[in-house]
């Protein structure tokens, strides 16, 4: 009935979805295994994509020829811009999504995709020979064969959900749990962990009082996720905003006694940077209101996410603390909010690659990694699909810097630094975030995705073309000056210094209150030019010129990490040879066993003394 695959993928979320693309985008055979194919790429928290950090990893994963930003786009109810009014490096798209088109979308392209299987059946187990993986064993007792295996289990594996005192088994609302792999795995010799995540109530926007909330509507330039040319939709959906209250706080504090957070039920630990409701009030005793957001679910739905608004108390006191939120007194609710507790495995287990160490061609992506969100568990899904095929074929595996991408940050975070709570990326994990920008994903990753395959020659015609016009751009403004009479009076309007002869474009759009729009109102002759570039274009050069000093400053700080990364470490160095090295150190470095010493020196617990005995020792 199967033959041998290249890769079985077992999990059908956002990192599933994406390492099933890659994979089979580049040539191999996949099989992707889900519980239930009515639920292939389920938004199952916020409809939403993208935000601060996480914005710039779904332009990454698109440059690099992954399908997250597409369908972003193709199911976009309202689009956001986000840090307009800090620089660049802030700058974060996000979108609004139908929750239903997003999937849609997600399986319609799968299923388009040449070389992808699909299976509905519960892997069960895997089959390990010789600490290398064979294939998978399903519930139905059915054994598949696979070079490799890709792990993207999300929120299932031994998943328990909570409401109140309630408790019960299951992946997501009305699905059961995974069961059968923690078991296999922690025999094999893995360390395995417990977390946990949460979601609030679903509302019928029918019920609802909008004039008693703020409006938030998209930005009137929309723009997409894709590098592609996506036709976005004309209109857009509204937001909003609305604020519990002390009269909201105190009902929910007469249900904190049935709280399983509370009570000690739960075990796990949720993510710091999205705490429930309840956490939050407990947390944050001397609020009187939280923020909440009112996202819509869809085109052709009254169903409303309830977004700040996240919990597990039992399901009547929600339902009387919505009722006491202004614009929410005739509210219905569709279903309760609800946490839930899941197996995953500490990162530190894995290598660059996000293959393991301790089972041969075995890849875990996305939650089972500790992370939360969307976009981190799709980026890993990608690295771990394209790694998987090069495995198959004995090629060197695909390792992003972290001076490159954000995607390098967050894997090297992980698998470097592991984390016991769930991992969110933030601009502030990347210390070289001005490179690392929104605009520019296509420019830094687009060559590696066309080197892979994933990137066709169009496509990367239009990056080059993109370097090439901005470069024009540039080299006009250094070359071209302005008069100043045709400048002047935009630069006293503006509050600069007027100028008092002949200066360079380049130079007056280095001034913080000039933008590049002031000198082609100034010029005739540079608006000619610019008429043929796009936004895009026009852009990136505005960037360059604005940031060139800085640009310069953190290439020479990349530089210097990169002679630290340029010193690899062979894998089964034997630390305790060491002994001027700390205890810790040798433990830590043991663990993880770094790659070079620029990664160990990001190892928690190894110290800049211990850099300087490898370093020394590395040297003789």
């Amino acid at each position: 009935m199967f033959s041998k695959y290249d890769v079985i993928v077992v999990g059908g979320g956002h990192a599933g979805c994406e390492a099933a693309a890659a994979a089979a985008n580049m040539g191999g055979r996949v099989l992707l295994i889900t519980m239930n194919m009515q639920t292939i790429a389920q938004m199952s928290c916020n409809p939403a994509m993208g935000g601060v950090a996480k914005g710039q990893i779904v332009r990454e994963i698109d440059a690099l020829g992954g399908y997250s930003g597409i369908v972003t786009d193709k199911s976009t109810v309202q689009f956001r811009m986000l840090n307009r009014s800090k620089g660049p490096a802030m700058w974060s798209p996000r979108a609004q999504n139908d929750r239903m088109l997003f999937a849609a979308e997600w399986r319609a392209l799968l299923e388009q995709t040449p070389n992808v299987d699909f299976w509905q059946d519960m892997v069960s187990e895997l089959l390990v020979k010789d600490n290398r993986v064979r294939g998978v064993r399903t519930a139905m007792g059915i054994e598949i064969q696979s070079k490799t295996v890709v792990l993207t289990n999300g929120t299932f594996l031994n998943g328990v959900i909570h409401i109140g005192q309630k408790r019960f088994g299951g992946g997501r609302t009305g699905e059961k749990a995974a069961t059968g792999l923690t078991e296999q795995l922690v025999s094999l010799g893995f360390e395995s962990g417990r977390m946990k995540t949460g979601t609030p109530p679903r509302i019928d926007g029918r019920s609802l009082d909008y004039s008693k909330l703020e409006e938030q509507t998209g930005d009137p330039d929309r723009r997409g996720f894709s590098f592609t040319d996506i036709l976005l939709p004309e209109k857009q959906l509204s937001c909003y905003i609305g604020y519990t209250n002390t009269k909201v706080h105190a009902l929910l504090q007469e249900g904190f006694d049935d709280s399983p957070m509370f009570s000690g039920r739960i075990k796990g630990l949720g993510p710091r940077y999205c705490p429930s409701i309840e956490d939050k009030i407990n947390r944050f005793a001397d609020k009187d209101r939280h923020q909440l957001f009112i996202e819509p679910e869809g085109w052709n739905t009254v169903e409303i996410y309830l977004n700040g608004f996240s919990t597990s108390l039992p399901e009547d006191v929600q339902y009387k603390a919505l009722q006491a939120i202004p614009g929410f007194e005739h509210v219905k609710m569709f279903r309760p909010g609800y946490a839930i507790e899941y197996d995953y495995f500490p990162p530190v287990q894995l290598n660059l690659s996000l293959e393991t160490k301790l089972v041969a061609n075995l890849f875990f992506a996305g939650q089972i990694n500790g992370t939360t969100g969307y976009e981190e568990a799709a980026c890993q899904g990608l690295l771990a699909g394209i790694n998987a095929i090069r495995k198959c074929r004995e090629e060197e595996e695909v390792i992003l810097k972290r001076s490159e991408s954000y995607i390098g940050v967050l894997i090297d975070d992980l698998v470097t630094k592991g984390t016991e709570e769930p991992y969110r990326m933030f601009t502030s994990r990347a210390e070289h975030r001005l490179l690392l920008r929104q605009d520019n994903a296509d420019i830094r990753l687009s060559g590696l995705g066309y080197e892979l395959g994933l990137i066709s020659e169009e496509r990367m015609d239009k990056v080059r073309n993109k370097i090439r016009d901005t470069e024009s751009l540039v080299s006009y403004m250094k070359s071209h000056s302005v008069d100043p009479a045709s400048i002047n009076g935009i630069l006293e309007a503006k509050g600069t210094t007027p100028i008092k002869q002949s200066t360079r474009l380049f130079t007056l759009l280095t001034r913080p209150q000039i933008d590049l729009n002031d000198l082609l109102h100034s010029d005739p002759a540079f608006r000619g030019i610019a008429i043929g570039y796009d936004r895009e274009t026009l852009e990136q050069a505005e960037i360059q010129v604005k940031y060139e000093s800085y640009f310069s400053k953190e290439e020479e700080m990349v530089q210097r990490m990169k002679r630290m990364e340029e010193h690899e470490i062979n894998p089964d160095f034997d630390y305790t040879q060491l002994g001027a090295l700390s205890k810790e150190a040798q433990e830590k470095l043991l663990r993880v066993k770094p790659r070079t010493l620029g990664q160990a020196s990001r190892i928690s617990g190894v110290s800049p003394s211990d850099i300087s005995i490898l370093l020394v020792h590395m040297s003789r």
